[in-house]
């Protein structure tokens, strides 16, 4: 291979690579609410005003922190901070990323979630991703959030696939609606892997598995409630599903691991096809428009499988004037060795055809179709 392959395993984080949302960990507390009673106004605010969840949730966050509490980037990062993960996230990444080493796959992380980027950057594990995809807050001089910056709901989850894929991670690089080649992309949906654990995730769940990816849902070993993942399985929104244990040589670990040795093959069989393309590219370039036309029609009298398919190609081919040598004597080789022309090579149509394509031709395949079409 050219190049060494690159796997990317996208994560939501609440409840995937954490047992709870990183807001009901610290922070709803801190402003007095209690969790459930926090939620209940943010989604009520959300119905009351045909408004977006995640831009209500924000919207709670920051106006019920006035005079209780600065709202800064630097407070949600030390918020962050507090945020419990599930067993084995902490030296996850290294591993995975070891393993994948050891098999010529370079690995990569991103987190694509709802919850806030700047909370997630306050984890102990915020600099194992290569990029961190969630909603943000705009903040002024003095750090204090002031206006929604970014914002992350279960749809518009799934642009950060395609940029994955693509190579243009920044969130305001149009590129990502530019035309790429299937041999461009940078890490195509076969090398995607996207772990959720609830219904938020479908959209990117459907559009890794349809594309040839690894979708794989998460339940909390400490509940064993797998009610959603054998939903999400039945509905063919996930291949597989794990618990979030991600402690080393968990089940989670070991399918990884089996993803990225399937990753190798698959780049491979990748490789040659893109060879096989090349090639074809490479012999047709300078081919006009008119001759790949006729050798078009040439694969289809190779190909005809019934007397009146013959004679409906054959009707295209007369249309045609003018031809090489070499498709001669691939026309000829046909009249010989298909069949379904050979044996009606003295109807009208194949007889005139043929009489004008034997002309001049000196060669054993020419002097057989002739003794056919006098016979």
């Amino acid at each position: 291979m050219k190049k060494k392959p690159i796997l990317a395993i996208c994560y939501d984080f609440d409840k995937t690579l954490s047992p709870d949302d990183m807001q009901a960990q610290g922070y709803i507390q801190s402003i007095g609410f209690e969790v459930s009673e926090f939620w209940k106004e943010s989604n009520n605010l959300a119905t009351d005003n045909d408004m977006d969840q995640n831009l209500a949730y924000m919207y709670m966050m920051a106006s019920k922190s006035r005079g209780k509490r600065l709202f800064t980037r630097e407070n949600l990062r030390g918020d962050g901070a507090k945020v419990e993960l599930f067993p084995g996230v902490d030296t996850w990444f290294d591993r995975i990323n070891q393993y994948g080493d050891s098999k010529g796959v370079e690995v990569e992380h991103y987190i694509i979630s709802s919850g806030l980027k700047e909370m997630i950057e306050g984890t102990k594990v915020a600099d194992k991703f290569k990029k961190i995809y969630a909603s943000s807050f705009y903040y002024d001089v003095d750090g204090v959030a002031v206006w929604p910056a970014q914002v992350v709901n279960y749809t518009n989850k799934t642009q950060f696939l395609f940029r994955i894929e693509k190579g243009v991670l920044d969130v305001n690089n149009q590129g990502v609606n530019s035309y790429f080649a299937p041999d461009e992309y940078r890490i195509p949906f076969r090398n995607i892997v996207y772990i959720g654990d609830s219904d938020t995730d479908i959209p990117c769940m459907k559009l890794v598995n349809i594309n040839g990816g690894h979708s794989i849902g998460v339940y909390n070993s400490e509940t064993k409630d797998k009610s959603k993942v054998f939903r999400m399985l039945d509905e063919n929104r996930i291949k597989y599903f794990v618990p979030a244990d991600y402690t080393k040589g968990a089940k989670l670990e070991q399918l990884i691991h089996q993803i990225i040795d399937r990753t190798i093959s698959n780049e491979v069989l990748e490789e040659a096809h893109f060879c096989c393309v090349s090639e074809k590219e490479n012999e047709t370039r300078n081919q006009s428009k008119e001759e790949l036309e006729k050798e078009e029609l040439i694969d289809k009298l190779s190909d005809s499988t019934s007397f009146a398919n013959t004679h409906a190609v054959i009707e295209q081919l007369t249309g045609v004037k003018v031809w090489s040598g070499a498709q001669k004597n691939k026309l000829l080789r046909i009249a010989l060795e298909n069949t379904q022309v050979t044996y009606i090579l003295k109807d009208y149509d194949l007889k005139a055809f043929y009489t004008i394509i034997c002309d001049g031709v000196d060669t054993e395949d020419a002097d057989g179709v002739r003794e056919i079409l006098n016979s």
